[in-house]
């Protein structure tokens, strides 16, 4: 595997591995910190390109004055060791005076899509998302990209990207990795203690009390929410609930009435750790059924 530092020397490396016969390239974007959560996209990768990019990046533009920038986890040594294990032949991890010479003075405008969900908890968050995402996408230049689907409201917003700004990139989404209890793997659940970690697969279960509501013939979206936020007050009482809404997938904009592919999604913090996870149905009259992509 080949490690680069910079958009000069990342674009001389594909320039080459492109003249060596690299036909179908992928990017797997990361902020570092990998689980088996991002090893999946890697490997969901391998079966859409020949030649693996890894961006290794965390970006300042996403994070919010009191957010945890400064103490989001990096190991980029542990992060190379996992990534040469799955055969990755490029790593990009750049540092931020590259990425960003100088203070951004152009942004985005993300009409209704960032109105809920992390949107609305996160003033600027998906400009900041956005601007990386477009850079990356421009520099690499790949055929492929891949998301995960634990982060549904940045998928749907990068698919409106692709679309919008004509990007010739397929965007591939990658089911969510969880651990046995159900828990979504994140790079913030090394913040939890113990009794946290504990209490946290509330989450879990609690998308599956809606799931499973919405199976048995609810359609109210009011009353499937507030079943789920009573399952998390009785097993998650360190849980401070951020949000919880039932949304349609294709506006991301909150449903009284279910049916078509919507999504459940939370958010929910434990400690100083937010975690956030999500199940896509797709309702037809009495069919409910899960999506694992979208």
């Amino acid at each position: 595997m080949r490690v680069v530092r910079s958009s000069a020397e990342v674009r001389a490396a594909l320039k080459r591995a492109r003249a060596a016969g690299a036909r179908r390239l992928a990017l797997i974007p990361t902020a570092g910190a990998l689980h088996r959560g991002h090893l999946s996209l890697v490997q969901l990768a391998q079966a859409q390109a020949d030649y693996r990019v890894v961006s290794l990046f965390v970006n300042p533009t996403q994070f919010g004055p009191t957010e945890d920038f400064t103490a989001y986890p990096r190991d980029e040594e542990c992060d190379r060791r996992l990534l040469e294990e799955q055969g990755v032949e490029l790593l990009f991890t750049p540092p931020v005076e590259d990425i960003y010479p100088q203070k951004p003075r152009l942004g985005f405008e993300i009409s209704g899509l960032a109105d809920h969900l992390c949107g609305a908890r996160r003033p600027g968050h998906f400009n900041g998302v956005l601007l990386i995402v477009a850079k990356l996408f421009n520099l690499i230049q790949p055929e492929v990209a891949v998301f995960g689907m634990k982060d549904l409201q940045q998928l749907v917003i990068i698919k409106q990207l692709v679309r919008e700004l004509s990007f010739d990139i397929q965007i591939v989404a990658a089911p969510t990795v969880r651990e046995p209890d159900g828990l979504a793997l994140s790079s913030r659940n090394r913040y939890l203690n113990p009794e946290e970690r504990r209490q946290s697969s509330a989450l879990y279960r609690a998308l599956e009390r809606g799931q499973a509501l919405i199976a048995a013939g609810e359609r109210q979206a009011e009353r499937v929410i507030a079943e789920m936020k009573s399952l998390l007050e009785a097993e998650a009482p360190l849980a401070r609930l951020d949000y919880l809404e039932i949304v349609d997938l294709a506006k991301l904009q909150p449903l009284k009435q279910l049916s078509g592919r919507c999504a459940l999604a939370l958010a929910a913090y434990f400690g100083r750790a937010r975690l956030i996870d999500n199940l896509v149905l797709e309702v037809r009259g009495e069919a409910v059924r899960e999506l694992r992509a979208i």
